[in-house]
């Protein structure tokens, strides 16, 4: 697994990038809904979860899950990004309740036996070179009746993407990955690869959103009408649901439950 991305190098400026935008609001507002339905699912039959954030980077969403009492195992390969989460969780008071594992997902055997009630998969899969592999290896350790979220990037939102921007020699090409952008990850998935993935796996599937299916889109154009980024995420909560536009979002966020008699 040479060629997966680790973000050792650029810990600071993704942490920057990534969520101090409107688009990170909007990514974790929209999952952040999903998450809660998962939650309600789970806390049916049992108080305290135990909580897997795999490739968990700054654990934005899996702190907001550990202020509501649940405990979470934080997994990263890079150790400037988990020095960053420790430094944030402890300052939220938080630090009692993580578990910090400093190693790439495929190595997680060695450190982690247990099976968790929620396995967090958050954008990741687009920067690894086999990801179909370590998805599979993250529902094994899902507990029965336990609940899978996966986000990864969209090749259609990717596709969209490129066309807004006049690229259309780039999609001719395959859109092979630029280097240059470093934020950028390797390249999308197909959702329905993706879907058959878990499903394949026994994993009933509960939902589906797009992340970002309008935002990223939206030109910098003369004459456009007024609006403000408040009136973005309303737009992006009302239909990030419903086809067509959930299939173009940026990213696409899905979430399944393993069968309580799986074994």
């Amino acid at each position: 697994m040479d060629n997966d991305r680790n973000f050792d190098d650029i810990a600071h400026k993704f942490a920057k990038n990534i969520y101090g935008s409107d688009k990170g609001d909007i990514r974790q507002v929209i999952l952040w809904q999903d998450i809660e339905q998962a939650l309600d699912r789970l806390q049916q039959k049992k108080d305290v979860l135990s909580v897997l954030d795999a490739g968990g980077g700054l654990a934005q969403m899996s702190q907001k899950i550990a202020q509501l009492g649940h405990q979470v195992t934080l997994c990263d390969i890079s150790s400037e990004m988990l020095a960053l989460a420790k430094q944030n969780i402890d300052n939220n008071g938080l630090y009692s309740q993580f578990r910090f594992v400093h190693s790439a997902i495929q190595h997680l055997d060695e450190h982690l036996s247990e099976k968790s009630d929620l396995v967090l998969f958050h954008a990741v899969m687009e920067w690894l070179e086999n990801p179909q592999q370590v998805l599979a290896s993250l529902l094994e350790k899902v507990k029965p009746g336990g609940i899978i979220s996966v986000m990864f990037y969209n090749h259609h939102g990717l596709v969209l993407k490129n066309v807004t921007c006049g690229n259309i020699p780039h999609i001719l090409q395959g859109m092979p990955h630029r280097k240059r952008f470093k934020l950028q990850p390797q390249h999308g998935l197909l959702p329905e690869e993706v879907y058959q993935w878990i499903e394949s796996a026994g994993f009933d599937i509960c939902g589906k959103s797009g992340i970002r299916c309008f935002n990223d889109y939206i030109g910098n154009q003369q004459y456009m009408g007024e609006y403000g980024p408040e009136d973005v995420l309303a737009l992006e909560q009302q239909l990030c649901r419903t086809e067509p536009y959930l299939s173009l979002g940026r990213y696409i966020h899905v979430w399944a439950q393993k069968p309580q008699a799986a074994e």
